[in-house]
């Protein structure tokens, strides 16, 4: 496996966009989501490939520990997604749970997610928080 310098990995985030997103693997999305997550403060880790017991991030900040359910699909998330996230909460002993996609989410999945209190970022939220993310790449372009 190649190692990529940490800078040049802002770099790609920063120039990622939702079309560059659609056509990565799962395992770069979740790449993605560790960089894009500290850039924004997070502490971020993956976890481990196989047997991650539904968490595919965990995040820390701020007293927090989230786990994160990457989803990169071409149709609807379902709400399996949200019963993974769910389960993996205990397990990581996080106080938040998150779903992210660069897709949309079936009713059932919103309605479980709702149920359970699992923040959902959809095809929208994402965009949204990649472009904020690039226009302050825009403004400043060096790493601290």
């Amino acid at each position: 496996m190649k190692v990529i310098p940490y800078y040049r990995k802002i770099r790609m985030v920063r120039r990622s966009n939702i079309h560059s997103i659609d056509v990565m693997s799962g395992d770069q999305f979740e790449e993605l989501l560790v960089i894009f997550f500290r850039m924004q403060g997070y502490s971020a880790k993956k976890t481990k490939r196989t047997r991650d017991q539904g968490a595919d991030v965990v995040l820390k900040a701020d007293g927090k520990r989230i786990v994160v359910q990457a989803k990169r699909e071409k149709g609807k998330v379902s709400n399996s997604a949200v019963q993974e996230v769910v389960a993996s909460k205990a397990v990581y002993q996080a106080t938040e749970a998150w779903v992210v996609t660069n897709s949309y989410f079936t009713e059932p999945a919103k309605e479980l997610a709702k149920a359970n209190d699992v923040l959902l970022w959809d095809r929208d939220r994402l965009i949204k928080e990649l472009s904020k993310l690039n226009m302050k790449g825009q403004q400043t372009d060096y790493v601290t």
